[in-house]
């Protein structure tokens, strides 16, 4: 963990401050899917999203590429296109703000076309979560991926299993990651889901984009104060977490 400790302080204290003495290349995808189609529609992802992006923005990131309700044709695109910017990249960060289920232990992001009848049918109508973090392993100091997606599922009341013991998890599970220096920000704790909020951004982005452009602020750091806010804030309903690999 001391490894992983020491890139973090190295490279994350300054990752939100633009200086031109670095000569890291970083990188961004960012998605908010708000208008789905076969489901209710979620209020905050997209206003998520654009607030994610202007913070990353503002930061001098190299990239920042802000992607709002796609289909799965269009996310897949989305992330085969964000491949090519990660190949030579430093620092390369997803954000994903909407719909996202686990099936078996297996977490998937959900586009805006979905329709979900089946659970198999994830493998067809959803971005594995696993596709997510191959995108950015290139990246040579830090992956970062921000998952703003365990809002109570409404696909799972209708989803039939085709064998009776696959489960359906209610948010996403806990997954570690295989790549050194990875890491995944959960807006709720395994098993649980996440609230959409009842103002201009979900209590999990707010938080984010209110910690992490602080300069000098240690990433973990800025993810603990981020997870206490949305304690007080859903008043100890919703936990976020983070996972990391050394």
């Amino acid at each position: 963990m001391r490894a992983l400790g020491a890139i973090l302080l190295a490279v994350c204290t300054t990752w939100l401050v633009s200086q031109p003495a670095f000569a890291e290349k970083r990188v961004a995808l960012v998605i908010g899917n708000s208008a789905y189609r076969n489901v209710v529609r979620l209020a905050n992802p997209a206003n998520d999203s654009e607030a994610m992006s202007t913070v990353l923005k503002k930061a001098g990131f190299d990239v920042v590429e802000l992607k709002r309700d796609l289909g799965v044709n269009e996310m897949r695109r989305a992330l085969r296109d964000f491949s090519d910017n990660v190949r030579d990249a430093d620092i390369a960060i997803v954000y994903y703000a909407g719909h996202g289920i686990e099936i078996n232990g297996n977490n998937y992001l959900i586009p805006v076309d979905a329709v979900l009848e089946r659970d198999i049918d994830a493998f067809d109508e959803a971005i594995p979560l696993d596709r997510v973090l191959t995108v950015i392993e290139p990246a040579k100091q830090l992956r970062l991926v921000i998952l703003d997606a365990c809002r109570d599922n409404p696909f799972n009341k209708s989803m039939k299993r085709s064998i009776g013991s696959r489960a359906i998890g209610r948010g996403l599970a806990k997954v570690e990651p295989e790549s050194p220096n990875t890491l995944i920000a959960f807006a709720a704790k395994a098993g649980s889901t996440a609230s959409d909020g009842d103002s201009t951004n979900s209590p999990f982005t707010a938080a984010l984009v209110k910690f992490l452009p602080r300069p000098g602020l240690d990433l973990r750091k800025a993810f603990g104060y981020a997870r206490d806010d949305v304690l007080k804030a859903t008043n100890n309903r919703q936990e976020p977490f983070m996972l990391a690999r050394r």
